[in-house]
């Protein structure tokens, strides 16, 4: 018998090569006139149709962020900025930083209450006052579809992320010609973090059916496509199955879960300063390997979707084939190779244990199997060398 569940997604979401341009049409059907655009420092320079979308928004107020991971104190300060404004809607252009910095703006700025009260969950979320319209990037955290936001703490280096339906944008605009521009990195961090919302979805304690379709499709796209968007940024194809990769990550988060990378690569970026993207794929193969043995049937559907041939095996052992050679394929950095220290491995574990994503894992991780996944990894790089 399915177990019951419970979805309500009410994001309008508008998908398609130049969809940006429709970015003063949807303030226009909210009723908004003056925007408080929050975006990194000089983007608009960088994507041209960024530039394009937001000259007709007469009497817009920018708050540019550097690039990188946001912080308590950006929120704080993107909260303070948006109080003075005057406006009447946030849009987020960019990547996951961007758009997360604007989600928790707006929480801060509407209730009047700071960012740690909500992460420590001393204070309940409200209705926003104002419209949010997300127009991301990059493909990969789906941010523009999800009600959560990660933001460290920089007084303790740890990720303290929030997360309910009332965070999330009124509007989606996702244009995949935004990313034709992006680097090769950028792109392999964005996307193995799309690629690993849609798979961790299906195997999570809160999956459901509707997560595991749309799970399962955008492990399909980002598995046929991921690596040819690296090689080639003018891919317009594979570019534009990434970004869908990308969206139905994020929705398949937000219907289910993501899962113990999500902690154990959270614990790293907070500790190291590394990009969210980067840490999700130091960490992907190893937590699969350990939790495909609780819900092997669940693997074996994610290696069908990622092409895997079949062996026989039944034992979801040829997911984690397929996710590690795409890795190699990317040339994907390991633990060793960004600094990641054996002495610091019980404290990392001990950092990824009070997440909550790992929560929702197959099966409760302890903490010698966190430092022994850690530890996989570790030697991982110690083989390429």
């Amino acid at each position: 018998m399915i177990a019951a569940f419970r979805n309500h997604l009410p994001v309008k979401i508008r998908f398609g090569d130049g969809v940006a341009g429709q970015l003063e049409e949807v303030l226009a059907e909210e009723g908004a006139s003056r925007p408080f655009l929050v975006m990194d420092r000089g983007l608009d320079g960088f994507v041209p149709g960024i530039a394009a979308a937001i000259a007709p928004l007469e009497g817009a107020v920018r708050f540019e962020k550097d690039a990188g991971e946001p912080t308590v104190a950006l929120v704080e300060e993107a909260a303070a900025a948006l109080n003075e404004s005057g406006c009447d809607a946030v849009v987020a252009l960019g990547g996951g930083s961007s758009m997360d910095t604007a989600k928790a703006a707006r929480l801060v700025a509407g209730q009047g209450v700071s960012y740690m009260r909500f992460a420590r969950g001393e204070a309940a979320y409200e209705p926003p006052r104002i419209p949010l319209v997300c127009v991301p990037t990059t493909a990969g955290t789906g941010s523009e579809v999800s009600g959560g936001a990660v933001i460290t703490d920089e007084q303790t280096h740890i990720k303290a992320g929030i997360a309910s339906p009332l965070l999330r944008a009124q509007h989606a605009l996702v244009d995949a010609t935004l990313t034709h521009g992006l680097p090769a990195k950028l792109t392999a961090y964005t996307g193995i973090d799309a690629m690993a919302q849609a798979l961790a979805a299906l195997v999570v304690t809160a999956r459901t059916p509707v997560g595991d379709a749309i799970g399962l499709e955008g492990t399909r796209l980002a598995g046929g496509a991921l690596v040819r968007a690296v090689r080639d940024g003018s891919d317009a194809d594979a570019r534009s199955d990434m970004m869908c990769a990308s969206l139905l990550g994020g929705l398949a988060m937000n219907i289910s879960d993501c899962g113990a990378e999500h902690s154990i690569a959270q614990a790293i970026g907070g500790k190291y300063g590394l990009p969210h993207g980067l840490t999700i794929g130091l960490v992907l193969a190893e937590t699969m390997d350990r939790d495909r043995a609780f819900v092997p049937g669940q693997f074996e559907r994610i290696a069908d979707a990622l092409g895997e041939e079949d062996d026989g095996s039944a034992d979801g052992s040829r997911a984690v084939r397929a996710v590690r050679r795409i890795l190699q394929e990317l040339d994907f950095e390991t633990l060793e190779s960004v600094g990641v220290r054996e002495e610091d491995l019980d404290e990392l574990a001990g950092n990824a244990l009070q997440d909550y994503f790992i929560s929702v894992a197959p099966s409760p991780w302890s903490h010698d199997e966190v430092v022994a996944a850690l530890r996989q990894g570790l030697a991982l790089g110690a083989s390429r060398s």
